[in-house]
């Protein structure tokens, strides 16, 4: 009866130490992005892993979101910085949008006269790929180098420039 006990008692700790193993965050500097297959704004569907060989700078974003909304203006300007890079394929910005009403999207998109890729599933906080980027709070960045390791998370204003200007130049 003990050994019952016990081995029931080992059964579980192993199950949950794994279930906690499992749950460790994933989105950390020097690790795989997870892939992101969301429909672009105009409905086709997009996958983060067509960008294979380019510096991706992802942008979680919401227009709900008042720093997300303020932070757009220096995304254009960082897009419109380098645009050589884009043009040569090394450079992309990827919006992805955790919002729910597709017009309120398409309306942002349209002010701020965004012309990089933008998806969203319009799930909002339900969203898989906001389980998988671990996202809690908003705005939210991570930037990938051409093989979808990730360089570096949640960087804003001049620390975002700092890096872009610093990787960018390198390559």
């Amino acid at each position: 009866m003990i050994n019952m006990k016990t081995n029931i008692i080992l059964l579980f700790l192993i199950i949950f130490s794994g279930y906690g193993i499992a749950q460790t965050h994933t989105i950390e500097v020097g690790k795989q992005a997870p892939e992101i297959m969301m429909p672009k704004a105009d409905g086709t569907s997009f996958s983060l892993s067509t960008l294979k060989g380019k510096t991706v700078l992802i942008d979680f974003w919401a227009t709900w979101c008042a720093p997300c909304v303020e932070e757009q203006p220096q995304l254009k300007t960082i897009y419109n910085t380098y645009s050589d890079q884009v043009k040569n394929n090394t450079f992309e910005i990827l919006g992805v949008s955790l919002d729910k009403n597709k017009e309120s999207w398409q309306k942002a998109i349209d002010r701020f006269n965004i012309n990089w890729i933008q998806v969203s599933d319009l799930k909002f906080w339900k969203s898989p790929v906001a389980r998988s980027y671990e996202i809690e709070e908003l705005p939210f960045n991570v930037i990938i180098d051409g093989k979808g390791v990730i360089l570096a998370k949640n960087l804003h204003g001049k620390d975002l420039e700092e890096f872009l200007k610093k990787h960018l130049n390198q390559n």
